[in-house]
């Protein structure tokens, strides 16, 4: 019988059909709970993956009657990001693959039938031959590369929740830097509004002769900085909001959400976050990651140790019918035998004793340990660094709302008074008013930074990217590229 009629033996097809799994045990969402419930302590809400067209147009209907013609606060504009944000969608799907794979290494090896016709030419002579062939070496690892695939599918639930994390976490940075903005426009409204009166006064002072062509320049030339600063500022709070937009997902009908003209008021204290390394450690995702990293590694290892000397077994087993005719006097005599067959095959070890698979394995495993282990620095280090920006941006903040600002209004409001007098002149009156202009704006920002380093202090809790810092997840992503 030809060498390539193999079959497995009937306890393995048995073993083999007994381990088919329906597609409804793999449905495409399957463990996308997990991801939603993982991410939900930073998130505030439910994680959305529309796997159909019904789906994203219930999003999109959702989307369009939070944010059409309303004002949108941060937890909404999370919300919003998460249902409608594209790629997050996609990042999503990636999960949906490492579900198929599971599913894929799940499935036995399909068996193959072979039968094939042997006649000699004077038609004497003729032979049947089948065979069924499966690998039986693949049926026998099949439960460790299942064990691997269900790792990955949790390593895949991880990235998605910090995918999920990094969204939630960038949509807030970008809806403080839009509030924040649109704030310093409405302080300068306030100080065009009185530059403009103080501008009108001097020109009404100037032609009576009680004010002098240098203070009415003076006076005129604070006007037109001002308007010149308030359209940068405009031109720089409308690009916040388009970046905030672009976070969102939003277009067309969608646009006309607004942003509040100003940040939250600080809180009257802070939360405690002295154990803010046991929490990284306990609820980061990218260690997460990198911890099923090294399992799904440990794995491998071990089978690539188990399958070091056979890399391929086949057993065939099979029927051959000979049919054979014989003429003898005019009469026709027919024989068939019916034999059976059993082949073997594999490869022999001689040149490729697996030494180097072994010791590839055993080197990913030992750099997937050591990544882990600097991740782990890392999160604390990051931890650490989150929480003193914490303490410190609240502490200038509630500096600048309790005094500096308070103070210079003080100084404003008695120039004034002193210029209507006659007793202070142009110039100190404009100084005194520059300097409150940039006082609030100074408090403003220290307002901003305070939100921006709360955002990071979970982001370092939870994971999905602390500002100015790159994800960590990378590390093991770039590790897991090198091996493929």
């Amino acid at each position: 019988m030809s060498r390539w009629f193999r079959a497995a033996g009937a306890t393995a097809l048995v073993g083999f059909l007994g381990g088919c799994v329906s597609a409804e045990d793999f449905p495409i969402d399957r463990g996308f709970m997990a991801v939603s419930t993982g991410a939900q302590p930073v998130t505030k809400t439910h994680s959305v993956w529309a796997t159909n067209a019904v789906q994203q147009a219930q999003n999109e209907a959702q989307v369009h009657a939070l944010v059409a013609g309303k004002t949108i606060n941060a937890d909404t504009a999370v919300r919003v990001a998460l249902l409608n944000n594209r790629e997050l969608q996609a990042a999503y799907a990636e999960l949906g693959l490492s579900i198929a794979e599971l599913w894929q290494e799940s499935l036995p090896v399909n068996p193959t039938v072979a039968l094939g016709v042997n006649a000699s030419t004077d038609t004497v002579r003729q032979t049947l031959e089948g065979a069924l062939i499966a690998n039986v070496l693949s049926y026998a690892t099949r439960q460790r590369r299942v064990a691997i695939a269900e790792t990955r599918v949790r390593q895949a639930q991880e990235r998605a929740i910090e995918a999920t994390l990094n969204l939630a976490h960038e949509t807030r940075r970008a809806f403080y830097e839009a509030a924040a903005a649109w704030g310093v426009v409405i302080e300068l409204n306030r100080a065009l509004v009185a530059a403009d009166a103080a501008a009108e006064l001097a020109g009404e002072l100037g032609r009576t002769g009680a004010f002098s062509k240098v203070e009415q320049a003076r006076q005129q030339a604070f006007y037109a900085e001002l308007t010149s600063e308030k359209a940068r500022a405009v031109l720089e709070a409308r690009l916040a909001k388009e970046q905030l937009t672009r976070r969102l997902g939003l277009w067309g009908a969608t646009l006309s959400y607004e942003v509040p003209n100003g940040l939250p008021n600080l809180p009257r204290s802070i939360r405690d976050q002295s154990a803010i390394e046991r929490l990284a450690l306990q609820n980061r995702a990218d260690l997460k990651i990198a911890k099923l990293e090294l399992e799904a590694l440990a794995r491998s290892y071990g089978l690539t140790k188990a399958t070091r000397y056979v890399t391929d077994l086949q057993i065939a087993a099979g029927l051959e019918l000979e049919r054979e005719e014989e003429v003898e006097d005019g009469d026709t005599t027919v024989t068939n035998r019916l034999t059976p067959r059993f082949e073997a095959e594999f490869e022999i070890p001689i040149f490729d004793t697996g030494a180097a698979r072994l010791r590839t394995a055993e080197l990913q495993l030992m750099r997937a340990t050591n990544l882990l282990a600097a991740r782990a620095v890392a999160v604390r280090s990051e931890a650490r660094a989150a929480h003193t920006a914490y303490r410190g941006t609240y502490e200038i903040a509630k500096h600048y709302r309790d005094a500096i600002v308070p103070l210079r209004k003080t100084v404003e409001d008695e120039a004034v008074l002193s210029y209507n007098g006659m007793i202070t002149n142009t110039f100190d009156l404009l100084a005194d008013t520059r300097a409150r202009i940039a006082s609030v704006r100074a408090a403003l920002e220290a307002r901003r930074d305070f939100f921006l380093a709360e955002v990071d202090v979970a982001a370092a809790i939870w994971g999905g990217g602390v500002a100015g810092t790159e994800p960590a997840e990378t590390e093991v992503a770039a590790a897991e590229g090198d091996e493929e």
